[in-house]
């Protein structure tokens, strides 16, 4: 599958790799369009902050940064998500670490299929999509 998941400057270990995989290929398939090559890569908060420094001129903590390099409908780029930050949130909006985890990981490939959240209404939709998204997983597990 043209999925693939990494860590970089963590121990974070993602479980059930291939169901995964198979959910981001079947909602990038449901939103008409095919994976390229997704890398999905897991870091600490340090690591995606100095990303966020160094390439887009943001000195802040995020949860995730999504580099498109998707042309046509065939999407492609690699969505860095911060194990650290993904935690903090679960904890903060009262959800389980892995929903949370599905929901930034969803949110990354939301991007690379051009979906963007910088208005209220983009947020809106965002997340309007990740729920549909998340959905799609509970019906695969």
């Amino acid at each position: 599958m043209p999925v693939t998941f990494h860590t970089d400057k963590t121990s974070f270990n993602l479980k059930q790799k291939l169901l995964h995989k198979q959910w981001i290929n079947s909602w990038v398939e449901s939103r008409n369009a095919t994976c390229g090559h997704v890398a999905i890569i897991f870091t600490s908060n340090a690591n995606l902050r100095r990303i966020n420094r160094d390439y887009l001129n943001h000195n802040y903590y995020t949860d995730v940064i999504t580099f498109d390099f998707s042309e046509g409908s065939s999407i492609s780029g690699d969505v860095f998500i911060s194990v650290d930050q993904v935690r903090m949130n679960a904890e903060a909006y009262r959800t389980e670490p892995g929903d949370e985890l599905r929901r930034v990981m969803i949110h990354g490939v939301n991007h690379l299929l051009g979906f963007k959240d910088g208005t209220e209404e983009e947020k809106f939709t965002m997340r309007q999509m990740e729920n549909e998204a998340l959905h799609l997983w509970l019906k695969m597990v």
